[in-house]
């Protein structure tokens, strides 16, 4: 006999269905086979889309603003396209937790009918389908942020930032799916499922943002925003080839938006775009800053927007590794082979050792079961619903007490100190340069790391994960190439490797650019890339 918990969740998977209409309901004939791994290429292969739906789906954020903008393409046509695709992305790879579809269509149609009588655009994203993560408020729609409880429990108010986003004339129309309390970097939860990498759906998405991460990788968002507390943006960007940023808390808006652990802020969370260009990275970016979001969000801070010319040669410090969990094979190439291209063009390179990074991945770790797992405990117990075995350290936990959590922000901030006395005396730095992950990508339930972006969340850096353009292969990144590993999580990570399985996946590498440089690490990027 089913419990209460599963039968709610069961009937929130089949209302979720149920909400895309039969237009967008994939025909049975088409549907990929499951051993069928990439499904980046149906929209192109199935000849279900119409080659007017291809074109729009096809460009970035920012080439779809400026047709929009002229009304050279109407956002109603825009926003169907992506609905469609956004649908299909979730019948392949269950990226989505809500959908918006019919406020979607109707946002469109009345931004073209203010083009149309007003001869402007509404705002800088006027007409841009964007999607977000599931713990962004809506009105009328839950934010699960997957826990059972949560469901059918729609929000009353909008998110500061989904206020924003709408007076900049951007039309929402899906949210996407997460990990239970969005505190794995696997996105599964027992209310929706888990989310799968349309690159191959064998391997992960990633997490917190896997819904996204899949959604844009599929090609059924121009633009997404995530979140960020450990590496949410990052990794499942790693995960599935695409850019975001992770800004240093401050920057962008987070006020009424959903937690599983409200109140935490020994370690910000922050929220990022997510696209498939860094162009579209910068769009966002420039927007929300504009809009001067600290006259809405009391903790963002008054500091407009900041252009930095480009600066032709780089100092970057590069880490190999953390010092405690040595990246595979095709992580170590991807980076080698980087630092290589950017000697090449003339830039500046030094080692970067890994010290006290042990030290900020172990205040992380206490960080986030402070509470000795209270926090999510209280949303599972309404329903009865059980801890997944992902946050057994959730369920284990011992509380800290305020004296403890005291102590622990007091070494957070001597940790700051000394890294930033550390980066003072490198002269000239300007970034460092490493692993996202450990991974290019990895088979499902074998997440196992997140020291690599867990460090710049404890120093509040600003941080960009980009591809570098090395994919993973069979022959060059053999498990015969695997370093000796340096303790039992190493050698969990490195046990988990499978070249098969991650070959021709895309490899991410992060530049970290200091606090509250967010116009810098872009510039950074691009510069980088050039090289590349």
């Amino acid at each position: 006999m089913a419990k209460r918990w599963e039968e709610i969740s069961a009937g929130k998977r089949a209302a979720l269905l149920k909400s895309i209409p039969p237009a967008w309901t994939i025909p049975a004939e088409l549907v990929p086979p499951e051993s069928q791994l990439d499904v980046t290429g149906f929209p192109s292969d199935s000849g279900w889309f119409t080659s007017g739906e291809l074109e729009i789906t096809s460009k970035s954020a920012v080439e779809l603003l400026d047709k929009l903008s002229k009304g050279e393409w109407s956002s109603i046509d825009v926003t169907s396209a992506f609905c469609k695709r956004a649908a299909a992305a979730h019948q392949l790879t269950n990226c989505l937790s809500e959908t918006l579809f019919d406020s979607a269509v109707a946002t469109a149609r009345s931004l073209d009918e203010y083009l149309k009588q007003n001869g402007k655009p509404k705002g800088p994203l006027h007409g841009l389908p964007v999607s977000i993560k599931d713990n962004f408020n809506v009105v009328g729609v839950d934010s699960t942020v997957g826990f059972v409880s949560w469901v059918n429990s729609p929000a009353t108010y909008n998110s500061t930032l989904v206020e924003m986003l709408i007076e900049a004339g951007a039309v929402l129309y899906v949210k996407t799916n997460v990990p239970t309390a969005m505190m794995i970097a696997e996105t599964v939860n027992n209310v929706f499922g888990r989310t799968v990498n349309p690159l191959n759906r064998k391997l992960t998405s990633g997490g917190s943002s896997g819904g996204e991460s899949a959604l844009i990788a599929f090609g059924g968002s121009p633009l997404g925003v995530g979140t960020d507390i450990g590496g949410s943006l990052r990794i499942p960007a790693a995960c599935t080839g695409i850019f975001t940023i992770r800004p240093s808390f401050g920057r962008f808006p987070t006020l009424r938006a959903k937690s599983g652990l409200a109140g935490q802020e020994a370690v910000q969370s922050v929220n990022g775009p997510m696209a498939r260009s860094l162009r579209d990275i910068v769009l966002f970016s420039k927007t929300i800053v504009d809009a001067e979001p600290w006259l809405h969000d009391p903790r963002c801070l008054s500091i407009p927007w900041r252009p930095v010319p480009e600066k032709r040669k780089l100092k970057l410090g590069v880490m190999w590794n953390d010092g405690i969990v040595l990246p595979t094979p095709p992580v170590v190439r991807a980076l080698a082979e980087t630092v290589k291209k950017l000697q090449a063009a003339g830039h500046e390179i030094v080692d970067w050792s890994s010290e006290g990074h042990r030290q900020a991945v172990d205040l992380l770790a206490r960080m986030f079961v402070a509470d000795g797992g209270k926090s999510v405990k209280a949303i599972l117990d309404p329903v009865e619903e059980p801890f997944r075995p992902e946050m057994a350290m959730y369920a284990d936990a011992k509380e800290l007490g305020t004296h403890g959590m005291w102590q622990l922000q007091s070494e957070r901030t001597n940790f700051c100190k000394a890294y930033l006395d550390r980066w003072n005396a490198c002269e000239g730095l300007d970034a460092i340069l490493c692993p996202t992950t450990p991974y290019a990508s990895v088979e499902h339930e074998n997440f196992k790391y997140v020291g690599y972006t867990g460090v710049w969340n404890i120093l509040d850096y600003a941080v960009v994960s980009f591809p570098c353009g090395v994919t993973a292969h069979r022959n060059f990144d053999k498990s015969s190439g695997l370093q000796q590993p340096l303790n039992d999580v190493c050698a969990a990570v490195q046990g988990c490797y499978n070249e098969e399985a991650v070959h021709d996946m895309p490899v991410n590498l992060q530049l970290v650019a200091r606090r509250l440089e967010e116009e810098k690490v872009l510039m950074m990027t691009e510069v980088v890339l050039q090289a590349l």
